[in-house]
């Protein structure tokens, strides 16, 4: 009998891709190339190699999700959002505690926002998992790099075509005040804001598969921050063996740089807990004998 397998990929953008030269189009303003903000070594392969495992495996995929990093350009992780103590700007990969803000190291540019960053970075920090990183300007709602790598776009479309099934788009990131790593839930909830809280109805729909594929980028962060709440949720509510539905697809995920170690304490971590980690062959393997499986078991006659 046919399984439930269901493909989730995590950010697959072209911001976070090292694309070559000609999957870069020219931007009509400037007359110049645009350019990935936040690319990830091996991202375009990583791409590459999914798209080919889902057009290739797409018969035996039941479902697919997509989820898409979507910021504005005012954002409490982007440059543009602070100012050093010299009136200097801040730069790409600069990392912001609450104390530094406190220390006026680093201010917010409006300075009524003072209580609402102070109020964020101490909870962020409570937390434990990140502190405030400032990023590139990337995947700007409405932009290029906003968009899905176009071979990974152009596979999934055929899977729609063929199955007549439509890929679920999960936006995040859209509120300016919380990072948001994770598909499923900000670092800091806004209590106001329902698209920052865990969202349950996704996960249960990803508890219902047999099988849960992930992908995407980047493995340091948004992979990451994601798996790790899934997982959480599912050892809560179904048991540790539930865990053993997830698989990291390995050869489709790649961490940012400077932070590989990140990464592959999070593999070793994941898969100590019982998710599996598979290369897109073997993840193939089992695609293709799903779609040879017979819909539903024969219903015997007397």
């Amino acid at each position: 009998m046919k399984r439930n397998l269901h493909l989730l990929m995590i950010d697959p953008q072209n911001d976070f891709c090292d694309l070559p030269d000609s999957y870069c189009p020219t931007d009509p303003v400037s007359r110049q190339p645009l350019r990935p903000t936040l690319p990830v070594p091996g991202a375009h392969q990583d791409m590459l190699r999914l798209a080919t495992l889902i057009n290739r495996g797409r018969a035996g995929l039941s479902a697919i999700s997509v989820t898409l990093d979507s910021h504005h350009r005012f954002d409490i992780a982007h440059p543009g959002f602070w100012l050093a103590a010299d009136g200097a700007a801040v730069t790409p990969f600069t990392e912001i505690s609450a104390a530094d803000v406190r220390a006026h190291k680093f201010q917010p540019r409006h300075p009524a926002a003072l209580p609402l960053v102070l109020n964020y970075l101490d909870r962020l920090e409570a937390a434990g998992r990140y502190k405030l990183m400032v990023w590139p300007v990337h995947c700007e709602i409405g932009s290029w790099g906003n968009s899905v790598h176009a071979d990974v776009r152009a596979a999934y479309n055929q899977w729609e075509d063929a199955a007549l099934g439509m890929v679920a788009k999960l936006a995040k990131g859209s509120n300016p005040w919380t990072e948001h790593y994770s598909a499923v839930q900000a670092e800091v909830p806004d209590a106001d804001d329902p698209d920052t809280q865990f969202n349950f109805k996704f996960v249960r729909t990803l508890a219902e598969a047999d099988r849960i594929y992930v992908a995407g980028e980047a493995g340091s962060h948004c992979v990451k921050a994601t798996v790790e709440h899934i997982a959480d949720y599912f050892e809560q509510e179904y048991g540790a063996d539930a865990l053993r539905k997830l698989v990291l697809v390995t050869d489709c995920i790649s961490p940012v740089n400077g932070f590989a170690a990140q990464y592959h304490d999070f593999l070793a971590a994941m898969s100590a807990r019982g998710v599996q980690l598979l290369p897109s062959t073997e993840v193939l393997a089992e695609l293709l004998d799903n779609a040879s499986r017979p819909v539903a078991d024969a219903v015997e006659t007397a």
